[in-house]
């Protein structure tokens, strides 16, 4: 009966490992914080959970036949199961220790152990003993920032709490076999169901700490010692064990211990990193921290995912961290690349601004970073998330990258901050990008103005302009679409007041049959549809909202000019979109958008706030079919050289010049 108690423990340990590596998977596809809810939501999560529940079955069934100290071992073998399904097979040395240790142990005890009934005064000392137990490495796992150490403490309190749950299916076991079913039945099987509880969460833990087969070594070596300490000393199955035996059996123990702490160690030295070194110039994994990202509407947002779609196609391992739309922690696989979204909320600000509050991000950026090991960060803003990120990444020694999209008076009109107050906050601003930007190892702006402005702020004169880059093709390759009868000039953006849309609007009334498209959403919306109505003109101005990327490039084909009136543009992806798809442009002589235009070659600089100068450049661009022609061939003939590829070279020069390694850096940026 010994031994095939024994071949039933080995199919139970079968079922945890290929259990644990189901919910390791599924655990570190979640977000951050680990939640009951959403666990029980994953498919895979609750299969590993069936396949836990058929394997203690099959476990309690051989603790019914054999010794506590015979059975219990044996799920060792999970180790080395677990290792392969995981593709370790550089850590099988140190399996094989551990289960070399945790096998003599068998083998020993199966030639000396005597099944004993289990008590219930031995019980209740044995649960005393296991909560001091499980409160120490417990706490080792909730206070270590190492992801390594973490993984050890909370699989030890895990394999604690499972080693008690050992001795208590066995006492069930003994009752259900000989009929004596009592109170006493009922009690340890509830305390079974609460050692479970506690167990799993622990587990769950050391999975999103570290790879499964480390949480599973550390269980399955320190759930057997747990229960067969308590079988030797407290239900007394040592009676006929001699005084060799026991030291042979503590060292074989000791064995399969070191086993585990060199599994451990291994793990913490080896990156949980890109496969391919970064240094030889091939793959890396990237995180890119964003503090807006699609399904948000806007240029750092279309920059941020571009920026990760195309590195992803050059097959780079990539992570996007942002703030979730709607409020829920998230990770999800999009576009080939893996985001994972945290905890957000709404602001008064704005109704499609959110924030993550500043403790829940830093925690949850934190365990990501942890969790994905990335060669390098790269952070988009210096807000929340990216402030956070920034700061985890070079305390655990990340070579890091940040890129400016950032202007005071783009948050004012969210921030509704009064005009008096404009110049204190637009200082404090810069001091405070100034402080969180100094981290950074390399630090890059769209366009050499842009460059400018972060200098004059008082950063440090170190930045490089690299341009945001679009794919070109995307629209220049778009058919032509009309939708107005007369000629139409289009706006793309935030309909916010730094974008000046009520300039647009006034001089569009001035150019007799020149019809607006205005595509966006904002703030100032209502007020700006009011303004049409009252300058007469709302039978020519279409406010088209939000529209879907198909519905947008139909819009940049559809028009004759593009017009940017804003005076807070570092580059304007919108004006280079409407380049691309062959548009003559009439920009504001403001900030970066002069970077864009050449006056008379591919359209207009008109100065901020003069509306009649703006209608002279509207008509002069529109009033001759062959000005409109060729200055939209100027437009695609210039924006050549913000091609999105020439932008991915460029950010994957830096980012090896971040982690040190020495190379050609040309910034894609236009004269």
């Amino acid at each position: 009966m010994t031994w095939l108690a024994v071949v039933l423990a080995a199919a139970g340990a079968a079922f945890f490992a290929f259990a644990a590596r189901l919910q390791h998977r599924a655990v570190n596809d979640g977000a951050a914080d680990l939640k009951v809810r959403d666990l029980l939501r994953r498919p895979g999560w609750l299969a590993g959970l069936v396949l836990l529940v058929v394997g203690a079955a099959v476990h309690a069934v051989a603790l019914g036949m054999a010794p506590l100290t015979v059975v219990q071992p044996v799920g060792v073998l999970a180790i080395g199961i677990t290792a392969l399904l995981d593709n370790r097979r550089r850590e099988l040395p140190a399996v094989a220790l551990t289960t070399f240790g945790v096998g003599a142990f068998v083998f020993l005890a199966a030639g000396s152990a005597t099944a004993t009934p289990v008590a219930a005064e031995a019980e209740v000392t044995a649960g005393l003993v296991v909560l001091g137990l499980v409160a120490l490495p417990g706490l080792v796992g909730v206070l270590s920032s190492r992801p390594a150490v973490r993984a050890l403490g909370f699989g030890a309190a895990g394999g604690v709490a499972y080693g008690y749950v050992s001795v208590l299916m066995r006492s069930v076991s003994q009752d259900v076999q000989t009929g004596s079913l009592s109170f006493g039945t009922g009690l340890s099987a509830a305390g079974i169901a609460l050692s479970l509880l506690i167990g799993g969460w622990f587990i769950q833990h050391a999975y999103a700490s570290g790879p499964p087969h480390v949480a599973v070594a550390c269980l399955t070596v320190v759930d057997p010692l747990v229960a067969v300490g308590i079988g030797t000393t407290l239900l007394g199955e040592a009676a006929r064990t001699s005084g060799p035996t026991a030291v042979a059996e503590l060292a074989c123990a000791a064995v399969a211990i070191a086993g585990v702490a060199l599994l451990a160690r291994k793990d913490s030295k080896t990156p949980m990193r890109s496969e391919n070194n970064p240094m030889n110039g091939r793959a890396m994994r990237i995180v890119i921290a964003a503090e807006t990202f699609p399904p948000d509407v806007n240029g750092a947002a279309r920059f941020a995912h571009r920026l990760a779609v195309g590195l992803a196609g050059r097959d780079h391992d990539v992570h996007v961290i942002c703030v979730d739309p709607v409020g829920a922690a998230r990770t999800e696989q999009v576009d080939g690349i893996t985001v994972h979204r945290l905890r957000s909320h709404r602001t008064p600000f704005h109704k499609t601004f959110r924030i993550g509050l500043p403790w829940q991000v830093s925690k949850d950026v934190r365990v990501l970073l942890d969790r994905i090991q990335p060669d390098l960060v790269h952070v988009q803003a210096h807000f929340v998330v990216g402030r956070y990120t920034l700061k985890h990444a070079k305390a655990m020694g990340i070579p890091t990258v940040a890129t400016n999209h950032f202007m005071p008076e783009n948050l004012f009109g969210h921030a509704h901050v009064p005009q008096w107050l404009q110049g204190l906050a637009s200082r404090w601003a810069w001091k405070d990008l100034t402080k969180v930007f100094d981290q950074a190892d390399v630090v890059t702006a769209p366009t050499p103005r842009a460059v400018q402005l972060l200098h004059d702020s008082g950063f440090p004169e170190r930045a490089v302009p690299v341009s945001c880059g679009i794919d070109i093709d995307r629209y220049r390759l778009r058919p032509s679409v009309r939708t107005n009868e007369g000629p139409t000039v289009l706006f793309v953006g935030r309909l916010d007041e730094e974008k000046r849309v009520d300039e647009l609007l006034r001089a569009v009334a001035l150019v007799p049959r020149l019809h607006a498209d205005v595509v966006g959403d904002g703030s100032c919306r209502a007020e700006w549809e009011l303004l049409a109505r009252h300058l007469g003109i709302a039978d020519r101005v279409r406010f088209r909202g939000f529209v879907g990327e198909e519905e947008l490039l139909d819009a940049y084909q559809g028009c004759d000019v593009f017009c940017m009136p804003g005076i807070a543009e570092l580059q304007s992806l919108a004006t280079m979109e409407a380049m691309a798809a062959g548009k003559p442009v009439v920009v504001a002589d403001a900030m970066a958008l002069p970077h864009l235009c050449r006056p008379g070659r591919n359209g207009w600089l008109f100065t901020p706030g003069d509306v009649k100068g703006l209608a002279e450049r509207l008509h002069a661009v529109v009033a001759d079919p062959a000005v409109t022609a060729r200055m939209g061939a100027a437009s695609s003939e210039l924006i050549s050289a913000h091609a999105i590829d020439q932008t991915l070279e460029t950010f994957e020069g830096l980012y090896r010049k971040a982690m040190g390694v020495p190379t050609l850096v040309r910034p894609a940026l236009v004269a």
